[in-house]
């Protein structure tokens, strides 16, 4: 009898052997036809199972012992016959199967490189901390980033403070410094970029920077909007992605990480802090503002800025994602991170413009530094008090005409 190939797509799919009775397991129509061969009378029930146990993976053949166990069982008695024929078959099957796998050839040598890849593949890549509800969220928005009196306006004024906070950290921790461009030299990543909002003044201060976003539409608009300066589209990249997908080809490229008002979006914020540790250089600067999880964020960050106010649109915001300072400092810490500088943030609606306090229970900005290699910075490294302030004078002034510059 010449048996007919049969694909083997639904031995495949998972939950194919359903619980239950040994009769619901072989009338389930997932294992291969085993009821409409059985349901032929004109064959034994010997039969049956030879067609079943040939056309079967190895997987369907040892469940298929338990069936018929099961069977067994459930009829309190067999026909020998059966029992002798089934077994028969069985090992017959299982030579067969251990002739196949004795005869296949050694893999190639691409095919154990893919391997290796896969296995040494960083961990943050198995997950993905995008969440689809915020996604969709924001793809309303996509067109009305640089509207500067819209629904992004606390974020246009929030660079008066951010920017400055980023330039001067960074200024304090280096040796070298440019006139005109103090962030001359300095790769940033800004993850979750959206418009471009915060990319663009950093580009300005001399840094290279790679905006990240994994709406295309926000892209977009960054993309169009740096296209208005030559000098910005030479600095800044844009790509339409999560942090997880650029992981594996920017293993330890970036000096600097901004996340400005993005992990209280994400779905998984452990393995966003563990992909920003991967893709950050030894000694580089992680820059993190985010809202605390307290009463007074509900009422004055949800309750008054969406619903009374309409600061920002109604829905902007979870309150059960927000983010306490102490959870973030542990989640950095646990990663490799050593928390330099945790700042409360105040915003003022009625003037528009933001202000450092010394309390966090709403907004916070945290800086914090991933470890290097020992012996590779040391107390020479690190500029005099005086060079500090001059640095940040100069820069200032090039960074409050760049800040303006839209």
């Amino acid at each position: 009898m010449t048996r007919q190939p049969v694909k083997l797509a639904a031995a495949k799919q998972p939950g194919w052997f359903p619980r239950g009775s040994a009769r619901a397991l072989v009338s389930s129509p997932a294992i291969l036809g085993a009821q409409e061969f059985c349901s032929i009378p004109q064959r034994s029930t010997a039969d049956c199972w030879e067609s079943l146990a040939c056309r079967a993976s190895p997987l369907l053949e040892r469940r298929s012992r338990v069936v018929f166990a099961l069977l067994c069982n459930s009829n309190g008695h067999t026909d020998l016959s059966f029992q002798t024929g089934l077994r028969g078959i069985l090992q017959d099957y299982n030579w067969k199967i251990q002739l196949k796998s004795s005869s296949t050839l050694p893999v190639s040598l691409t095919e154990m490189k893919s391997s290796m890849l896969t296995a040494k593949r960083p961990l943050c890549t198995s997950h993905s901390s995008v969440d689809s509800k915020e996604i969709k969220k924001f793809q309303l928005l996509a067109d009305k980033w640089w509207d500067e009196e819209g629904e992004y306006s606390a974020l246009h004024s929030m660079n008066d403070i951010r920017v400055p906070f980023i330039r001067d950290t960074l200024l304090s921790m280096s040796c070298n410094y440019h006139l005109g461009n103090p962030l001359s030299g300095v790769k940033i990543l800004d993850v979750g970029c959206g418009g471009g909002l915060l990319s663009e003044p950093l580009a300005r201060l001399g840094a290279s920077v790679t905006g990240i976003d994994p709406l295309e539409d926000n892209i977009r608009t960054a993309d169009r909007h740096k296209s208005f300066d030559p000098v910005l589209a030479k600095r800044i990249q844009y790509k339409s992605s999560s942090l997880e997908e650029i992981v594996e080809e920017s293993m330890e490229t970036f000096d600097v990480i901004v996340a400005s008002e993005v992990v209280e979006h994400v779905a998984d914020l452990e393995t966003f802090i563990k992909c920003c540790s991967q893709v950050l250089k030894p000694e580089g600067s992680l820059f993190i503002t985010t809202i605390n999880k307290t009463q007074l964020s509900y009422v004055l960050g949800i309750v008054v800025a969406e619903k009374i106010m309409g600061i920002v649109p109604e829905g902007t915001h979870e309150w059960e994602k927000f983010v306490p300072p102490e959870e973030l400092e542990h989640l950095l810490e646990s990663n490799g991170f050593s928390v330099k500088t945790v700042n409360g943030m105040l915003y003022n609606p009625l003037w528009g413009s933001w202000s450092w306090m010394e309390s966090t229970s709403l907004n916070y900005a945290v800086h914090a530094v991933k470890s290097g290699a020992q012996g590779q910075s040391g107390p020479t490294d690190a500029p005099s008090e005086m060079d500090i302030q001059q640095r940040s004078a100069t820069a200032g002034t090039a960074g409050t005409a760049s800040d303006i510059t839209v």
